[in-house]
């Protein structure tokens, strides 16, 4: 499936390449940091980083914004919430939250990939309250009802 996205270039991404997947069978697309002076993420803190893009999602879609696994396990950068999403109705800029899980301070660097965007459709819900749900063979095991 194939699905059209507008995305508005914002001055501060200039020269820097529009999201892509870098594999064929990648599900998400590189986010680049729009930066002009390094961004240094001290250790815990959290810091947006902008990208200079701003994408309007078509209706039945959403946009979510995940971390990268190189990242997370080479720097201990992940995001403090994650996946962030973006709705179809908002038309500002893709600002990524980043979070430094390490002991040392983080420098991003204008161009670098911090993060990748997912397009998934939404399912609309509606609401059928009953007395009692239809039975599993769960039930109702929550957290490490497998015991593994």
């Amino acid at each position: 499936m194939t699905l059209t996205v507008k995305i508005r270039r914002l001055p501060s991404s200039d020269g820097l390449p529009l999201p892509a997947y870098q594999t064929a069978g990648a599900a998400g697309m590189d986010l680049h940091a729009a930066v002009d002076e390094d961004l240094v993420i001290a250790p815990r803190a959290v810091m947006l980083v902008p990208t200079g893009l701003e994408i309007a999602v078509p209706d039945g879609f959403e946009a979510q914004v995940r971390p990268r696994s190189g990242l997370a396990v080479k720097n201990r950068i992940s995001m403090p919430n994650t996946p962030a999403t973006i709705d179809s109705d908002y038309r500002g800029e893709i600002r990524v939250p980043l979070i430094n899980l390490g002991d040392e301070p983080f420098v991003v660097t204008r161009g670098m990939r911090i993060a990748q965007l997912v397009v998934a459709p939404v399912a609309r819900v509606t609401w059928d309250e009953v007395a009692d749900l239809p039975g599993t063979g769960r039930g109702k095991g929550g957290f490490g009802h497998s015991g593994v």
